[in-house]
């Protein structure tokens, strides 16, 4: 058979007959999205071929249903830039979540797509206190109806990964964590939430021990898993005993550009939940007064963060929009990360900007700095460990220079991230065929 470029391929699409639209759906919804002709497989002739092909091409997207689950939605953060990027792959696609209190200003990314809650989303107080009904959330999460959708889309770091699904569904999750208080993180969380001994305590470790007896159980219902790390992968394996292909989240590196002029003082940007340890940074730097220390964004633990803030070298500035936060991180001689985190998106945004990393030596940041070149690691998760390392740096600095430092980061991309989730969608949709 002669080769053909389909771009030379005219087509009258309503000329095409109905027997060919209905095999070309049949194609679809078997998830077939072939890359090339002779991969079709099907029909008589060459013309047959080209325009089932190009249908193909063409309207894959609307014709299989794609749905989307997150966890929830209440801020905009690292698991919000993966769905992003999940979302402009199916821009068609519907979200399910548990909980949906985005703010406006932070709605942008949705882009208009339809958005499912659970029951949860009218409980008292879940605005407020949404992680107070963990409990409830596997019997929410497992209440949506996916018999519609041909490919359901986790994004799980609690319980979307628990969706039910049919043997004629494929379902990928990417995991950003497994549920760390239930697992392998559970003393700590308790310890932080004051729950080491008690009724208080005995109450929650039952139900944590619930949740985990759930959470095995569940994953034999993903076809697909993906991991934001090899790190992640290592316990997606020991906890569900599936193998995981690695996908690192997409970084932004249009907004986070290059600035060679760094400015005297130290800069940590995340979210402001326990196991961040922001609060630990904040203590170190009231150690150092002569270093100055601004610290952005918000969180459950902004007044213990503040508590901590003794000494006026320290500036806590709050939730930033992101060109000012952008701004602040280009400038700052270094970016400190004392959270043991599964990948850490705010490091790498930080080293697009050639900012170094002073970061906790465990997790992901093994796998997004390189030490002595990008970033130095301190060994130990104190106070101490945070002092030191800022000492090591003022010494002696890193070895790479800003330009080389964005130039390590650019492996993190947002279109490397887009390829590689597209790849494994289409291998698993071929597989399923």
């Amino acid at each position: 058979m002669k080769a053909c470029s389909l771009a030379t391929v005219q087509l009258d699409l309503q000329r095409i007959p109905n027997k060919l639209i209905d095999e070309f759906k049949l194609v679809i919804r078997s998830f077939k999205r072939p890359g090339s002709i002779s991969e079709l497989g099907i029909g008589g002739n060459f013309r047959h071929n080209v325009m089932l092909f190009v249908l193909t091409a063409q309207f894959r997207e609307v014709l299989v249903k794609v749905a989307v689950v997150h966890d929830w939605l209440t801020v905009y953060s690292g698991a919000e830039k993966v769905l992003e990027q999940i979302l402009s792959l199916y821009p068609e696609a519907d979200v399910f979540t548990l909980f949906d209190f985005l703010p406006v200003e932070q709605r942008r990314y949705l882009r208009g797509h339809r958005i499912s809650t659970s029951f949860l989303q009218n409980f008292p107080f879940a605005k407020t206190h949404y992680r107070f009904f963990l409990a409830l959330m596997p019997l929410a999460i497992e209440q949506f109806d996916f018999s519609d959708y041909d490919l359901v889309i986790s994004s799980s770091h609690a319980v979307a990964k628990g969706v039910i699904t049919g043997p004629n569904q494929v379902h990928i999750s990417y995991v950003h964590s497994p549920i760390r208080y239930a697992w392998d993180l559970q003393g700590q969380y308790l310890k932080e939430a004051n729950l080491t001994k008690g009724l208080k305590s005995w109450l929650a470790r039952w139900q944590l021990h619930k949740i985990r007896l759930w959470d095995y159980r569940t994953g034999a219902g993903v076809d697909y898993y993906a991991a934001n790390s090899h790190f992640i992968a290592k316990r997606i394996r020991k906890i569900y005993g599936r193998d995981a292909q690695v996908i690192y989240p997409p970084v932004d590196m249009d907004d986070f550009q290059l600035c060679e002029q760094k400015k005297d003082y130290y800069v940590t940007a995340q979210r402001m939940v326990p196991y961040k340890k922001v609060a630990l940074i904040v203590e170190a730097f009231s150690q150092m007064p002569d270093k100055e220390l601004l610290v952005l964004g918000d969180g459950p633990d902004m007044e213990k963060v503040r508590k901590a803030a003794t000494t006026p070298n320290i500036k806590i500035l709050g939730y930033q929009s992101k060109e000012d936060l952008v701004q602040l991180v280009q400038a700052a001689k270094a970016f400190v990360f004392a959270a043991e985190e599964d990948f850490g998106i705010a490091p790498v945004e930080a080293q697009a900007c050639g900012t170094p990393v002073l970061a906790y030596g465990v997790g992901g940041a093994l796998e997004t700095v390189e030490n002595g070149c990008t970033g130095l690691f301190f060994q130990h998760q104190s106070v101490g460990g945070i002092i030191e390392a800022v000492e090591r740096f003022e010494k002696g600095g890193v070895s790479y220079s800003a330009a080389q430092i964005r130039q390590a980061a650019l492996k993190f991309s947002q279109q490397r991230f887009i390829d590689e989730f597209s790849a494994l969608v289409d291998s698993a949709s071929k597989k399923e065929c």
